[in-house]
């Protein structure tokens, strides 16, 4: 097994987390233009040039400029230093949706990668979505990598920033490299380690890598004058107060090595990938069901962390994201659905670049795969080759926001139960159902209210069907059992619903109306959700 092992090493799966227009996407574009896997950055800047990035493929986030569903790159990136002999390294990278509404999807990805990038706008600092995922990596025990992203425009002070995250998040931040340049006036950047200067030009529109020149801390020193002095300075104030890298606090996720950036004019993007292959882990082993580990060396097994269809108008196909965690993958070897106990043949399984595919004939731990037309698959699902092996599920986020939804007409009901089958096995809702309203008009349970509107949207661009969307008067919702279900449904404000995974959940219209049952019924059952996004 000594090819898994060094492949193992190749590899750096990771994912990019940050609040809504902190430049996720653009970033994301950033790092495959310095691996030399596009030719142009997708974001240019002004309105009637700009182009959407590759990662970004449904029309609905062309139209609004965000990022509503994860996606996965893969490609290779050999860093400066490597001799020619040496095989490059493998990155994988899950780019994730932004916006609050879809932090569930966020959350899926987080189970499927071994580091984070937390990526902050210079000018807003922390934001609620970034502390919140932020937590979701603590509790997971992933390393984060922080970049402080639009150095180009006005924002606060490295220090400022330095010490937000260090007081709101308890996270040491530990710059490898220091803007020279306030925000605003980016010019280049401090190499802490090496104490040399690296200076960027700028291209047309940021849409080619930004040249950059080298120089040591005498000739930055004559070309930058105070602005070198106020870095070097600040520096060594950090290096005072013990905020150099340290490879096992970072590890151990007390400490974040920290980076400053412009994803939109490509500067800081190489030495984000750098700091990426020398500093995060490579992929390790994961603890199953019975509290085994399965080690990246031990026969195949890998995890589905998303199921997504859709993607190509011309291939009516459904795909599932699997993340390798150990053994090697062979295209078309038949393995075992840990769910089902059933062979599962992976005769089309693909690699994906955004919206883009090509063949996989094999794959490592670390990276993802994507399994064409595995309608049996979930996320969360295992699959492996002997010895058997199953790691936990995948938990579901509390709903917060519930509506009906129906086809605008009767004759298109087929369709309408196809898309909607096909968006509930894909966790795009949470879809329940109960004998009163009916197949022809279930209602959806998000966590967010846009993901009604991904619903819609794709249901009239992949099914045809125009739909209507209900909203309904219920702010919560509860687990229980059939034996409290007759009780709970003859109570004001409260309705019992069926999930597609069998489970009941009581809606209520708000939490005094359950305090009051709670407390009139002590006996009927009424289990809180699960609510990892808290």
């Amino acid at each position: 097994m000594s090819s898994v092992a060094d492949e193992v090493k190749r590899r750096r799966t990771f994912a990019i987390i940050s609040h809504p227009d902190a430049g996720k996407s653009t970033m994301t574009e950033a790092l495959a233009l310095h691996a030399r896997m596009i030719s142009e950055a997708g974001a240019i800047h002004g309105k009637a040039g700009r182009k959407s990035t590759v990662s970004d493929w449904m029309e609905m986030e062309k139209a609004r400029g965000i990022s509503v569903s994860s996606t996965a790159l893969q490609f290779n990136y050999t860093p400066a230093g490597w001799s020619d002999d040496d095989e490059p390294a493998v990155i994988n990278l899950v780019d994730t949706p932004g916006h609050a509404d879809f932090s569930e999807d966020t959350y899926r990805v987080l189970t499927a990668v071994d580091a984070a990038v937390m990526l902050i706008d210079a000018a807003k600092g922390l934001e609620p979505q970034t502390l919140k995922l932020f937590q979701v990596c603590r509790h997971r025990g992933i390393p984060v990598i922080t970049v402080i992203n639009k150095w180009d425009r006005p924002g606060q002070t490295p220090l400022e920033l330095i010490d937000e995250i260090s007081e709101r998040i308890g996270l040491t931040p530990t710059p490898l490299y220091f803007p020279v340049g306030i925000a605003g006036d980016f010019r280049g950047l401090l190499d802490r380690r090496t104490g040399r200067y690296i200076h960027f030009t700028r291209t047309a529109g940021g849409a080619k890598i930004a040249p950059e020149e080298i120089m040591d801390a005498e000739a930055a020193a004559a070309r930058e004058g105070d602005e070198w002095v106020a870095a070097s300075e600040e520096s060594a104030l950090l290096t005072e107060m013990g905020q150099d890298h340290d490879q096992e606090l970072f590890l151990a996720g007390e400490t974040s090595p920290m980076i400053f950036s412009s994803a939109m004019l490509n500067f800081g993007v190489r030495q984000l990938l750098e700091t990426l292959v020398e500093l995060a882990p490579a992929p390790a082993g994961r603890t199953d069901l019975d509290g085994t580990v399965r080690e990246p060396t031990d026969p195949f097994s890998a995890v589905v962390f998303k199921v997504q269809a859709g993607m190509d108008a011309s291939h009516r196909d459904r795909l599932a994201y699997m993340r390798i965690v150990s053994g090697e993958f062979e295209r078309g070897m038949v393995v075992t659905h840990a769910q089902t106990g059933k062979p599962f043949a992976t005769k089309y399984a693909q690699a994906v670049f955004g919206r883009d595919r090509s063949t996989v004939d094999t794959a490592y731990p670390g990276d993802v795969v994507g399994l064409v037309n595995a309608t049996a698959l979930a996320p969360g699902d295992t699959l492996f080759n002997d010895p058997r092996v199953q790691f936990p599920p995948i938990p579901s986020f509390a709903p917060e926001h519930f509506s009906s939804l129906r086809a605008t007409t009767a004759d298109k009901y087929k369709q309408f139960r196809k898309g909607m089958d096909q968006l509930d096995s894909e966790g795009v809702v949470q879809v329940l159902r109960n004998d009163l309203r009916g197949d022809a008009s279930p209602v959806l349970a998000a966590v967010g209210p846009m993901q009604f509107e991904v619903v819609t949207a794709r249901l009239k661009s992949e099914f045809n069907v125009d739909t209507v969307i209900d909203p309904l008067g219920y702010t919560l919702a509860r687990r229980t059992d059939a034996e409290s279900a007759d009780e709970l449904n003859r109570q004001r404000g409260v309705e019992v619903f069926t999930r597609t995974d069998g489970a009941l959940l009581a809606l209520f219209s708000d939490k005094w109306r359950l305090q009051y049952i709670e407390k009139e019924h002590p006996d009927l059952t009424l289990e809180p959700l699960v609510a990892t996004a808290d």
